[in-house]
């Protein structure tokens, strides 16, 4: 079977870490944070916060805009549905579900 394409591979990991999950929990509200909101709400390092917001930016879950000196993240819902789409199609190829 072919290895799932890289970004799809991204998702996943960006996926498997509970303080990203919590991360993205956060922003089930879709409201734009900064890291220092992230930090202060998850209650976790700035530069910790600060890292996992990246991983979740370069997965395609979260985006980020500039506004002067600070960075606002939100959810990507677009590319989300995306990738959703994607791992739908590799779960359908390869666990199709047989007829009784």
């Amino acid at each position: 079977m072919a290895t799932p394409p890289l970004e799809l591979q991204d998702f996943l990991k960006a996926l498997a870490s509970e303080t990203r999950q919590r991360i993205l929990e956060l922003f089930a509200d879709g409201q734009e944070r900064t890291v220092n909101q992230v930090a202060g709400e998850a209650q976790i390092g700035q530069s910790t916060a600060s890292e996992q917001l990246a991983f979740l930016r370069r997965s395609g879950l979260l985006q980020a805009r500039r506004d002067g000196k600070e960075v606002y993240y939100s959810p990507d819902p677009g590319r989300v549905g995306a990738l959703l789409r994607q791992l739908t199609d590799v779960l359908a190829r390869c666990c199709r579900l047989r007829s009784p």
